[in-house]
């Protein structure tokens, strides 16, 4: 018997939460949570600079990483010239990555690409892609596959990689070889 997948589906700009959640494998933010951190970061504010002036989302990454630190999480940005090789999955909880994404009207896709937020987590040892625009999480498969997925995202330009990784394996930085690590 399989185990079921969370998956949050696209709702308003709210990527960056449906994000979050998959990652997380449960419905633990949501809009008014990431509103009140975006007070947080912009307490002083008239336009807050981290989401939609239109007030439907479209957060940015320090209302993830914000996000993230209140669950003793960290957001390490990868630097895509490094090798995917030198990550040590086993000390990685997941992936968020930010990739263009194209802009449609029901079944009308328009030549306009924005970004858009996704979640890659491994669950059960497979992974899966749990992008909120698609209907169903897609699996990846093994470290390999996973690999390849997201060195296929970097080869399509901007996009960009943040390994989630616990407060601790940041500042050891274990999610990096020995190798690689700059002391």
């Amino acid at each position: 018997m399989t185990e079921a997948v969370f998956h949050e589906r696209q709702r308003l700009e709210l990527c960056a939460v449906h994000a979050l959640n998959n990652l997380l494998q449960s419905h633990v933010f949501s809009q008014q949570h990431a509103e009140e951190i975006c007070r947080g970061l912009a307490p002083d504010s008239r336009f807050n600079p981290h989401r939609s002036v239109l007030g439907t989302g479209n957060y940015d990454v320090n209302v993830i990483m914000a996000a993230l630190q209140t669950l003793d999480y960290a957001a390490v940005w990868w630097d895509k010239r490094r090798s995917l090789e030198s990550l040590v999955l086993s000390e990685i909880f997941g992936f968020i990555l930010n990739i263009p994404s194209r802009i449609s009207l029901g079944f009308l896709s328009l030549p306009i690409t924005r970004k858009h937020w996704i979640a890659v987590q491994q669950i059960h040892g497979i992974y899966y892609n749990l992008d909120s625009k698609l209907k169903a999480p897609v699996k990846l498969g093994g470290p390999k596959e996973l690999r390849e997925f997201l060195q296929e995202c970097i080869s399509q330009g901007s996009c960009e990689v943040l390994l989630v990784v616990r407060k601790d394996v940041e500042e050891a930085k274990l999610w990096i070889s020995n190798e690689e690590r700059v002391p």
